[in-house]
């Protein structure tokens, strides 16, 4: 009986620590740029991207495929940090469990 009681404390500490991860990706948004800041796009904690500027000295140029290769990078940069700032999250509050082996 005593571990039912365990595992159903365990249970409800999931949960709340899901709750919290929840708010705070929605909360959560990234920036990141490519170029020296000639592409600079933001992305939320869902990752789905929320904007994207361009510098109009990008269109200047007329290269296409630079301007492709910028977006891109910036893109696998947000992500990047989106992914950084879940795990660091997830650590924090998974520290605060009292589940033995997980962390």
């Amino acid at each position: 009986m005593k571990n039912l009681q365990q595992m159903q404390q365990v249970m409800q500490q999931v949960q709340k620590m899901q709750e919290q991860l929840q708010k705070q990706l929605d909360d959560l948004v990234v920036e990141a740029s490519a170029g020296g800041g000639m592409v600079i796009v933001k992305m939320n904690g869902q990752k789905h991207l929320m904007a994207v500027t361009i510098d109009p000295e990008v269109f200047a140029s007329k290269d296409a495929e630079m301007l492709q290769d910028l977006v891109l990078a910036a893109v696998n940069e947000a992500t990047r940090r989106v992914d950084e700032q879940l795990a660091t999250r997830v650590g924090n509050l998974a520290s605060g469990l009292n589940i033995p082996g997980l962390i």
